[in-house]
């Protein structure tokens, strides 16, 4: 027996060849997105245990794995068709490895098909198909598929028993009774044989994944965790999704070493092997890993960040702590005030690459794209961005969906997609069927119709119920940051402000020698979020500065400042929120002063919008004076 190791067999060519993502159009990473794919999800990803998904939403998965999943399988179409066109009986096989049983329920349903539980009125409605016609375990009629397509395989899988359908004994009794022969024949024992479970059936299934005439040859997908690691010989599969971390090249190795078994190996006529590849995503696999040793480090410098009591009291800044938002919207005319922060870029930096270069060490690259995804009819993602719209934003809990007002918002939601969607990159309007996106463009649309009601409805800031203000009298901590600016006694109530970029040192500056700035103060540790929507989920944003500004009112103005550069969906997104929901919510609120946000976006032109800035809020209180 002779001890090959994986590149030697690879270089041989006595196993497939893999294919990995060797670039991508994202520029500036370290490596391609999709060749180490968790580290991009995992903050989005469930925990451990299934019980951990109960209630979660399979449709929406983060959009980077969505993206995966397209490109992936769109690759996957073409070898399905290519197989089928030259005759080989059976399907070519593609795996997803997940990180526990949680997110694997989740993938396999996503991509399978999966019932709906029923709704509040009693109704259960139609089964969700599938994403991938074929992987999907039910037929155009949503009736389950007897004989799968798709396999879920896992411990809690195989302990539920419910991964076969009720027919399935049925169905493929004849393999059945060839698998009671063979356990006949390999154990002597004919009550096992005549006894089987669903659980020995559903593992004789995954044991069998591309053997013809067994009970695992109509198997096109195979969803697990780690049971597909040691000891299972399908030689069929040709694309690989890792969706798990990976600590070790060990684990990386065999984890792709489950696609390398060949089809073939028969001689083509210069007396070699013909090439057989396998795509794989996900598996941070590096052909050249070397150990890297991390010499020792010296401890750093420390310093205490404190609010300097009792001689800079004077300058203490005081801000309300807002937990969310209330707003009555309008139950007739609705319309919509749309900005330039509107505006949604869909680019490979917020869905995933949108092109991906799979390449081995030797032998032909592919490339995966979304080519797939831009089959979609304007009116049909009309239709559907409307109806989630509708469904997420105008529908009370526990409440029927305002029926009346769709044909507003599909007026509404076309004239965004007419004009506020830019697709970049080989991106698509399709992808905002994306649920995630999808959020996304509602958040924007939602905000327009907001706006559409400055001055005729109140927007009203609902506030931490025990903890309603914060104070810099609060801030205390240590740090061993280097980048930090010390402080101007007449200016600041904190001894040192922590920088995360040279731009905000020059903040730091400007502030501190305009005329108009009574007292600033970095938010770091300090307390001030900002709660607002990004896609699906509920995040926090923390602005960078309070600068409390002399506008020739009684009372200063509270100006929160964003240091900004490059800015991305979210960065509109949290403008968004600050100006059309914290600012007008928290000014209504009366109690805490008043209040307006200001974004700067050039470092040479800093002090020049601060003034501008400072002038614009001075003019806007006087014409309120003046027309008051």
């Amino acid at each position: 027996m002779n001890d090959f190791s994986l590149m030697d067999a690879i270089e041989c060519g006595i196993v497939k060849l893999p294919r990995v993502p060797v670039a991508d159009n994202i520029p500036g990473g370290e490596m391609p997105m999709f060749r180490n794919l968790w580290e991009h999800i995992r903050k989005d990803m469930p925990k451990k245990g299934r019980g951990k998904a109960a209630g979660l939403d399979p449709l929406k998965l983060p959009t980077r794995l969505q993206t995966a999943l397209e490109a992936l399988y769109g690759h996957y179409e073409k070898t399905y068709h290519l197989w089928k066109e030259s005759g080989v009986q059976l399907p070519p096989c593609f795996i997803v490895v997940c990180q526990n049983t949680a997110i694997s329920k989740l993938v396999y349903d996503y991509m399978a098909g999966f019932e709906h539980p029923p709704r509040e009125d009693g109704v259960t409605p139609p089964p969700f198909l599938g994403k991938f016609p074929l992987f999907s375990n039910y037929d155009e009629y949503g009736r389950q598929l007897a004989r799968p397509r798709t396999l879920l395989i896992d411990s809690e899988q195989l302990e539920s028993g419910e991964a076969l359908d009720d027919h399935f004994r049925q169905i493929a009794s004849p393999e059945i009774d060839r698998f009671r022969r063979e356990i006949v024949e390999r154990t002597g024992d004919r009550r096992q044989a005549e006894n089987l479970t669903d659980q020995d059936l559903l593992r004789e299934v995954m044991n069998t994944v591309g053997k013809q005439g067994r009970l695992g040859d109509s198997i096109r997908c195979v969803v697990s965790v780690s049971m597909l690691t040691e000891g299972w010989d399908a030689n069929t599969v040709t694309h690989v999704l890792g969706v798990r971390a990976f600590g070790t090249q060990l684990l990386c190795e065999q984890v792709i070493g489950r696609a390398l078994r060949r089809q073939s190996y028969d001689l083509n006529e210069e007396n070699l092997f013909n090439v057989e590849y396998a795509d794989v995503l996900g598996v941070p696999f590096d052909f050249t890993a070397k150990p890297v040793l991390a010499p020792p480090q010296p401890p750093r410098e420390t310093v205490r960040v404190k609010a300097m009591r009792p001689e800079r009291d004077s300058l203490e800044i005081r801000f309300p702590r807002v937990a969310g938002y209330r707003v009555e919207l309008p139950e007739e005319r609705l319309s919509a005030v749309f900005t330039a922060d509107s505006i949604m870029e869909l680019t490979p930096d917020l869905v995933g690459p949108t092109i991906t270069q799979n390449q081995g060490i030797i032998g032909e690259g592919v490339d995966l794209n979304l080519i797939r995804t831009g089959d979609l009819r304007r009116s049909t993602l009309l239709f559907h961005v409307a109806k989630h719209l509708l469904y997420t934003k105008f529908r009370d809990p526990g409440e029927e969906p305002k029926l009346h007002l769709f044909g507003q918002l599909k007026r509404i939601t076309k004239e965004w997609l007419d004009n506020c969607l830019i697709c970049k990159g080989g991106t698509y309007p399709a992808q905002l069927l994306y649920q995630e996106l999808a959020d996304m463009a509602c958040e924007h649309i939602t905000a327009g119709i907001t706006r559409s009601l400055e001055g005729k409805y109140q927007i009203l800031a609902v506030l931490d119920p025990y903890n309603p203000v914060g104070s810099t009298l609060h801030v205390n901590f240590n740090t061993s940051r280097k980048d930090r600016w010390e402080t101007d006694a007449r200016r600041c109530h904190i001894n040192w402000v922590i920088l995360d970029s040279d731009w905000e040192a020059e903040f730091c500056r400007v502030a501190e020698s305009h005329p108009k700035v009574q007292a600033y103060v970095k938010n770091h540790n300090l307390g001030l979020e900002v709660p607002y929507r990004y896609g699906s989920e509920t995040r926090t944003y923390l602005p960078d500065f309070i600068c409390l500004v002399d506008d020739g009112k009684a009372d200063p103005l509270h100006l929160i400042v964003e240091i900004k550069g490059y800015r991305r969906e979210d960065a509109k997104i949290k403008r968004s929120t600050m100006e059309t929901y914290w600012v007008p919510g928290v000014n209504h609120h009366g109690r805490y002063g008043r209040w307006a946000f200001a974004e700067f976006t050039d470092v040479y032109r800093m002090e020049t919008d601060f003034e501008a800035k400072v002038e614009a809020e001075f003019n806007r209180m006087i014409e309120g004076v003046t027309h008051g």
